[in-house]
């Protein structure tokens, strides 16, 4: 199972933890292993993506090697890329403050 990275900002002058409502970004890597109707399907049933979407964040996958596909809370993004990891898709969440 691969790992999960979670990249958490601490303000240091009060030393709490401060992300916002949407602050964070569901980021999937690629890889030489997972199929591209694989990653689509994944996108549809785990992100809530269509299929045009879903194609779309695949190419750009591919290409750039991440890309972020989806943006919300840490809450709501961490059980998706907790299911995107478990498809043995390589995800993590990024805090972009």
């Amino acid at each position: 199972m691969a790992a999960i990275k979670y990249d958490i900002k601490i303000n240091e002058v009060t030393d709490t933890l401060t992300i916002s409502k949407e602050s964070c970004v569901l980021i999937v890597w690629n890889d030489e292993i997972n199929t591209f109707e694989w990653v689509i399907d994944t996108l549809m049933e785990v992100c809530g993506h269509n299929e045009q979407q879903a194609e779309q964040c695949a190419m750009l996958i591919h290409y750039k090697g991440k890309y972020a596909v989806k943006q919300g809370s840490f809450d709501v993004l961490k059980n998706m890329c907790e299911a995107i990891t478990d498809r043995g898709i390589n995800a993590t969440i990024e805090i972009t403050a």
